[in-house]
């Protein structure tokens, strides 16, 4: 599964994601995250990303549903997963980091849970943006600067929208344009797609290089946000939350099609169960 030159990588690069956890220990010790979306017609983007959290090491994850009322109160395939109405939940003191976007929608109700993240992130929150989330950020052009706690995740087309160009710029240049939006915002920046590519506020790049046609599928997106952000709620730093979030994400993809499972076909749920396979190989290499 993992060879021995990847094991040495990663304990070089993620030295705080292969620590062994303590054994005196509960759900507390390993972070809340807070999901902001699932709006009516979009509860599954936030399930996905709810249950990629789990499996990803988090200790409880809540799903704010941007629903109201709020007629769903349980997940049949993940009871684990507590279901909240989004303007209540963005309330919350205790978690220890957030997502939104995932389903989320782009309704005024939407914008305004939107501006609620916006002063969690001023309380330097770990924020982590994805999906509508973006493309109501790409509507605020008065929003100059985020926080190096944030994490931006777009593909190429939200991404065309924050830098409002063409997605065939983006693409011309990848590791330019995802410069460009940890400049402008001043935060980390996913840009997803083939080799996707991480930017640090002061404009590192990285460029992943696991992953497969496979993941060019629904959801996808929504798992890859829920791991980045269970990493963050557990408190790996941003850096290595970010970049080893994006490995995992494609590893799993990798393994599943030497498996015969995917490209063709491959569905997003299908990822979760495989990234915290490797999770586990991680935390004892």
């Amino acid at each position: 599964m993992l060879t021995t030159q990847e094991k040495q990588w990663l304990a070089q690069q993620f030295p705080s994601l292969v620590q062994p956890r303590p054994e005196l220990s509960h759900k507390g010790t390993f972070g809340t995250l807070n999901i902001i979306g699932s709006s009516v017609g979009m509860t599954g983007a936030g399930v996905l990303a709810g249950v990629a959290a789990l499996k990803s090491g988090c200790g409880k994850v809540i799903i704010g549903c941007n629903q109201s009322p709020l007629n769903l109160h349980l997940i049949e395939m993940a009871p684990e997963l507590m279901l909240r109405d989004a303007n209540s939940l963005i309330n919350d003191t205790l978690a220890t980091a957030w997502v939104i976007g995932c389903g989320l929608g782009i309704s005024e109700d939407a914008q305004s849970l939107m501006r609620k993240v916006l002063l969690l992130i001023e309380q330097n929150k770990s924020v982590l943006i994805d999906a509508d989330g973006l493309n109501i950020l790409s509507q605020w052009p008065q929003v100059k600067k985020l926080t190096p706690n944030v994490v931006l995740t777009p593909h190429p087309k939200e991404a065309s929208k924050l830098l409002q160009t063409t997605v065939a710029e983006i693409q011309a240049d990848r590791c330019v344009a995802a410069q460009q939006l940890s400049q402008r915002y001043g935060c980390w920046i996913v840009l997803k797609g083939h080799d996707t590519v991480i930017s640090s506020p002061e404009q590192q790049i990285w460029c992943n290089q696991t992953g497969n046609s496979g993941l060019a599928t629904a959801g996808s997106g929504d798992v890859l946000s829920g791991i980045v952000g269970s990493l963050l709620a557990q408190g790996i730093p941003i850096e290595e939350a970010a970049r080893s979030g994006v490995w995992m994400h494609g590893k799993a993809a990798d393994c599943l099609v030497e498996q015969g499972i995917g490209p063709i076909g491959l569905t997003a749920h299908e990822i979760i169960d495989k990234v915290r396979m490797i999770r586990n190989l991680i935390v004892v290499c």
